[in-house]
């Protein structure tokens, strides 16, 4: 089942509706889990948006299921074939987006890769591969954006992890990309913010039915999950929305540098994916090399 928002997000929220009307958005992993719902909810609030992915299917499905929300049809425009590895290709997605919808006002940087994997079975091509996808990536969307985010002096919102906070078990490659992420969008805060533009990171926890939690919870059941949680529950799509819209919104306008973390306090814990199979993997792992 795909986990999006309905209609009733503005009517059971906090939020005014049309307060992001004749804003514009540009997101990259806009039809995964996260990245769909968070764009969801700047369309339910008036904003256009561009959703930009490698799969065609998969990008101009999710796109028509989601201007289906809006009463305004056409305001998502799907941009699939996009390799955000490559600068050139995002060049020409936002010339797209441009050329449909007039400018960009927020953008979202959120397409990523990741799997479990211990150090020693990582290859090398799979490491450069998650950090070419998250943090070149990151790098690209934000330099093919920043001449509509200096003229619209508007926000970038990098999606990023907690995987960096302390040592965890089997995400070394993804704990190096989302560190950098952070740098990344720390160092832009400062030196664009003169440009009137802010940049912030937006760090999911167990976000329940989403695609990383169905990869990476490993053996452990969602009781045992919710257990090492402060707030004793599994975030949600909404909860990673919800501090999206605050983040774009005029109530952040004096917000950046910042990493917003939504996981119920569960990193103050040292809790997290692969924590249920570390160290007895490892150990098989050993042994059997004996």
């Amino acid at each position: 089942m795909v986990n999006t928002l309905t209609g009733t997000y503005v009517s059971t929220g906090p939020w005014k509706a049309d307060i992001f009307k004749g804003k514009v958005a540009f997101v990259t992993g806009g039809a995964g889990t996260i990245c769909r719902v968070q764009t969801e909810a700047l369309l339910l609030l008036g904003c256009k948006a561009a959703i930009v992915g490698r799969n065609k299917e998969k990008t101009e499905s999710a796109a028509k299921e989601m201007d289906e929300l809006t009463t305004s049809p056409g305001s998502v425009l799907p941009i699939s074939g996009i390799d955000v590895r490559e600068f050139e290709q995002m060049e020409k997605a936002v010339k797209l987006t441009v050329e449909r919808f007039g400018k960009i006002d927020f953008v979202i940087a959120g397409a990523a890769g990741n799997f479990i994997a211990p150090f020693e079975q990582l290859s090398a091509n799979a490491f450069k591969s998650v950090v070419s996808i998250d943090l070149l990536g990151s790098f690209n969307t934000a330099k093919a954006c920043l001449p509509q985010l200096k003229l619209n002096k508007g926000s970038i919102l990098f999606v990023s992890a907690t995987f960096h906070y302390y040592g965890v078990p089997f995400q070394s490659h993804v704990g190096a990309a989302k560190a950098g992420i952070d740098a990344l969008s720390n160092a832009l805060a400062v030196e664009l913010g003169v440009s009137g533009i802010r940049s912030n990171c937006i760090a999911p926890g167990a976000i329940e039915g989403t695609e990383g939690m169905s990869k990476l919870s490993g053996p452990a059941t969602k009781d045992q999950m919710v257990a090492k949680i402060p707030l004793q529950r599994l975030g949600s799509t909404r909860d990673i929305a919800d501090s999206t819209v605050f983040l774009f919104s005029d109530a952040a306008k004096y917000v950046t540098g910042t990493v917003q973390i939504v996981d119920g306090g569960m990193w103050h814990l040292g809790t997290h994916f692969g924590r249920e199979m570390y160290p007895q993997s490892l150990f098989l792992e050993e042994n059997a090399k004996l």
